[in-house]
């Protein structure tokens, strides 16, 4: 396994450019098994996660070649039983089931892993699949959907924390080639899904109202290949303006939508980071003194559960108190342990913790729990005095292109190392 080493202090400068949306990506690849044509796919991150998308549609007889940032994929046959062992250690790969069941009636995959940051059950995917017909069953690890034909209904994918990204990505899939007018109420609004929408369209679906509440999706007999850029990541772009503000620099983030990210952004203007938005450009610059904030994740367009950990690290460097309330996932707080350990006073109440900022951090030896706390550990040892060593790093690995490469360009001092 390898660590990055950091040694913190130094403000980070320069311009940086984002790479294309890891959680956008994984669900377009997923979706070229809805035809037996080609899909070219451009500006695909490389990312680990990425790669094992691409392992598990071949193991389901896709092929897949990479080009630099340009994926093909041809399913012209395609199995409905997906290989166990890979399906079972992402999460993102319980995408691929709309799609089987769209073009083969048929889905059968391990239940799927991935990062621990709470409970995240599959329940309002299956109940989307039972609303299209299928039957669905959960035996020996594995998933199951099966139906005869495929017909269009009317469903409420809301859950308790409110809709289901991935599930109303894989309802969306599956009912393109169910007969009839599929309508999903209480879909998920994030830019992910309406690039998802968009690819779907490109390849002869019908949808319409991707982004809102309500998507409906008119069936039709069969799509065909098509080609797609990836929209921007906004999860990594909100990491980098928050490394720059953490770090007392001013980083130029190009090749980003900042429209996808309007609540961040009120939320580091309001910490006294100022911001400025230039098309697809921002320009981030340190706070003279930066401010304690109050925040709450919420679905798009509140505040997002994957940028949570990063304004925590930025937020213990803020003089006074912040409250941050995870209201998404009710695990999100594995990395607040590790933040202690560079000095960081943050305590846990209910689903909020109470980040009591000013104290400087200092350089510890840190362990990653998940993908995004990995990154507030990054911020954090950035910022702190002395060395940082930040292990398990394949975690930023599946969500962060070139991490490492990126910080040095801006000045940072940080390298990978084996662990010892």
């Amino acid at each position: 396994m390898q660590s990055l080493l950091i040694q913190g202090g130094v403000p980070l400068r320069g311009e940086v450019v984002i790479s294309g949306s890891k959680n956008a990506t994984l669900p377009i690849l997923a979706a070229a098994l809805l035809t037996a044509e080609p899909c070219v796919i451009r500006r695909v991150p490389d990312l680990s996660d990425v790669k094992f998308m691409g392992r598990i549609l071949q193991s389901l007889g896709a092929e897949v070649s990479i080009t630099g940032d340009t994926v093909q994929v041809q399913a012209r046959k395609v199995k409905a039983f997906g290989d166990y062992d890979l399906i079972r250690q992402m999460r993102g790969s319980v995408c691929i089931m709309g799609p089987l069941l769209g073009r083969l009636r048929e889905a059968r995959v391990s239940y799927p892993g991935g990062c621990v940051i709470g409970a995240r059950p599959i329940n309002l995917h299956l109940k989307g699949f039972a609303a299209l017909g299928a039957k669905v069953a959960i035996d020996e690890g594995y998933v199951h959907a099966q139906a005869r034909r495929l017909q269009g209904a009317e469903m409420f994918l809301g859950g308790r924390s409110g809709p289901t990204v991935l599930g109303t990505a894989n309802v969306m899939m599956a009912a393109t080639l169910a007969e009839g007018v599929t309508i999903i109420e209480s879909a998920a609004c994030e830019p992910e899904v309406v690039d998802l929408a968009k690819f779907l369209i490109a390849m002869g679906a019908k949808i319409t109202g991707a982004g809102s509440p309500i998507i409906t999706v008119t069936g039709v007999k069969e799509l065909h290949g098509a080609e797609h850029e990836v929209i921007p990541d906004r999860i990594e772009t909100a990491t980098y303006a928050i490394a720059a503000a953490a770090t007392g620099g001013e980083v130029t983030i190009r090749g980003a939508r900042p429209d996808h990210l309007n609540a961040v952004l009120d939320k580091l203007r309001e910490a006294g980071v100022r911001v400025a938005r230039a098309g697809t450009t921002l320009t981030v610059r340190h706070a003279s003194r930066l401010k304690p904030v109050d925040l709450t994740t919420l679905p798009f367009a509140g505040f997002p559960t994957d940028v949570q950990a990063q304004m925590m690290a930025l937020m213990t460097l803020a003089k006074g108190t912040s409250i941050i309330t995870e209201r998404v996932f009710e695990s999100r707080f594995m990395h607040v342990s590790e933040l202690s350990r560079m000095g960081a006073d943050i305590e846990i109440e209910g689903p909020s913790a109470i980040v009591k900022g000013g104290r400087p951090l200092s350089g510890a030896p840190v362990m990653a729990s998940d993908l995004r706390a990995s990154a507030a550990l990054v911020i954090a040892g950035l910022a702190a005095r002395g060395e940082t060593q930040v292990n398990r790093i394949y975690h930023l690995d599946r969500g962060y292109e070139n991490i490492d490469g990126k910080l040095r360009q801006l000045g940072a001092r940080i390298r990978r190392v084996n662990e010892s």
